[in-house]
């Protein structure tokens, strides 16, 4: 197993939050690897053993997959979370599918491992436990708004959420996959992004997307991206920057009264003054 000095935590956000106790916890444990584009992290009925930690700008989706070939996004996850043993306290079947959309280097540890973390540490156990309703609210949102909005709609919440995960304007997601995380034929998004590109919101190059105006994008879509932000910035005492990325977690849990240092923000904070 890799030793502590090789494995670092720079990169994933709940990762970086845990002090030197809790990370004693999971360090030894960690591997770190590269995933390519497409890479399925597990399918539909396999056991989830282990949980795994996006770095950087790396970033999978949780995708239902139906009858006839398509598939439906319901959350995606960055350097903010974890994906997989998050919420169980053991190995469980997978309702999902789970691909790399942004290619990059992972953290990943095995779920009875994490599990003993979260009985050894109530503050490890505490920010896991808020981190899995982020993750649930997330979901659940999204349902919704696959039931209720119309498809520009849903489009602008996806790249925003790309946003806030990558901290660019220009997003490397290609036509084809936003088709597949919504569920649509090919050609029937590029007329959706078309239409978005006559309003000035986008520009569509090739394999990028460029958000040109966040502000304008945050108005032209749902409240959904709205609440699921403005639930996981309270609930994980989350920074962000005035452009959208998340820039930290808060691994204090939330009743506690932490002795905040000049110029730090509090629990709730929703984002670095725009």
């Amino acid at each position: 197993m890799p030793s502590h000095t090789t494995i670092p935590f720079e990169g994933n956000l709940l990762l970086d939050a845990l002090n030197a106790r809790d990370r004693a916890f999971v360090e030894p444990h960690l591997v770190r690897t590269e995933c390519a584009r497409g890479t399925v992290l597990f399918e539909v009925g396999d056991d989830v053993s282990q949980v795994t930690f996006p770095l950087h700008r790396t970033i999978a989706t949780l995708i239902v997959p139906l009858r006839g070939g398509r598939t439906v996004e319901t959350a995606t996850v960055g350097h903010e979370g974890a994906i997989g043993g998050v919420v169980s306290q053991g190995y469980l079947p997978a309702f999902t599918r789970c691909i790399v959309q942004i290619e990059g280097a992972v953290l990943y540890m095995d779920a009875d491992r994490l599990r003993e973390a979260k009985r050894a540490s109530p503050t490890l156990n505490d920010l896991f436990v808020r981190y899995a309703d982020c993750l649930l609210a997330q979901i659940l949102q999204s349902v919704a708004c696959n039931a209720a909005h119309p498809i520009e709609q849903r489009v602008v919440r996806w790249l925003l959420t790309l946003q806030d995960r990558l901290g660019t304007d220009a997003l490397p997601v290609t036509q084809n996959v936003l088709a597949t995380m919504l569920g649509v034929g090919r050609s029937y998004i590029t007329g959706v992004l078309g239409t978005l590109q006559d309003q000035g919101l986008i520009v569509v190059g090739r394999g990028r997307i460029h958000l040109l105006d966040r502000g304008r994008a945050e108005d032209a879509c749902c409240e959904c991206h709205g609440r699921v932000r403005q639930h996981f910035n309270s609930v994980m005492g989350a920074v962000t920057a005035p452009g959208g990325e998340i820039l930290a977690v808060d691994a204090t849990p939330v009743d506690a009264e932490p002795p905040w240092p000049p110029g730090a923000v509090p629990h709730g904070s929703r984002e670095v003054a725009r």
